[in-house]
């Protein structure tokens, strides 16, 4: 018990010394010199603080429009992706090759994914504030949808031996198998996956941001920061990018604590 605290606070403690030594020595220069760089390139952080403080409403508003791409792409992918795993685990026959063909998109580069789905949804909408969203949107379920059905259909077959046959031996049908073994036996594949899961939300819509018709999100000023030579601002959004995704990732786990407990902790 002791040693798990001990481990507890030193997990937390590292961290956050290293973090604090990193932010002294990039504030008094001396990561610059190390790395070679300069302060425009490379801004200080105490500049960055204070563009993030003068230009609150402006990161929010493209804040906002990030978070409806990520969460919305998060919630279809995740839903999609465990109806197809449910689909597959049902039907053994059909399922284990349309996993592997869902699994091939997992090789497909989002710089490459994210362009071809915006110009297939050119014509979702006349608005171009919708659909890009739609675009960006579609592009961040497709890769959690991958994620998510490889790693439930993991929980939903891989049961412990001779338990679905002991639940035959009581004439449960499929439904209370179901029910009963496959989706509580899921549950921790299912955070298994939304770990990879989250982080790669955040990073796909970033990147999608990049190639959407509609100019706004995070990806989007950080791209047009960058074109314009306006490092700072570029480094504030790329800090707000981070935040968002160490903040998902924080969230989650504490949802997978909650949920799970010590039942299926691992």
């Amino acid at each position: 018990m002791e040693q798990s605290v001990k481990d507890r606070v030193s997990g937390i403690v590292l961290p956050v010394a290293f973090a604090a030594v990193l932010l002294v020595l990039w504030q008094t220069q001396a990561l610059h010199a190390i790395l070679g760089t300069d302060t425009f390139t490379f801004p200080l952080p105490g500049h960055i603080a204070r563009i993030l403080a003068g230009n609150v409403p402006k990161i929010l508003e493209n804040l906002s429009a990030t978070c409806t791409v990520v969460f919305g792409g998060l919630a279809i992918g995740c839903v999609a992706g465990y109806g197809i795993s449910v689909a597959a685990a049902m039907s053994p026959r059909w399922g284990v090759g349309g996993l592997r063909v869902i699994g091939a998109f997992n090789a497909i580069p989002i710089v490459a994914l994210a362009p071809v789905v915006i110009n297939l949804t050119r014509d979702v909408s006349g608005d171009v504030e919708v659909r890009s969203t739609v675009a960006k949107i579609i592009v961040v379920a497709l890769l959690c949808a991958v994620v998510m059905s490889l790693g439930a259909y993991r929980g939903l077959t891989d049961l412990k031996p001779f338990s679905e046959d002991l639940l035959l031996s009581y004439a449960a049908d499929r439904k209370t198998i179901f029910l009963k073994l496959r989706l509580p036996n899921s549950v921790p594949h299912i955070f298994i996956a939304l770990r990879v899961i989250v982080p790669t939300s955040v990073i796909s819509a970033l990147i999608s941001e990049y190639f959407a018709e509609y100019i706004i999100g995070i990806g989007r000023m950080i791209r047009d920061n960058i074109t314009l030579a306006q490092y700072a601002t570029a480094w504030a959004y790329i800090v707000v990018a981070c935040g968002l995704g160490i903040a998902s990732y924080a969230v989650l786990l504490l949802v997978e604590k909650l949920v799970c407990g010590k039942r299926w902790r691992t």
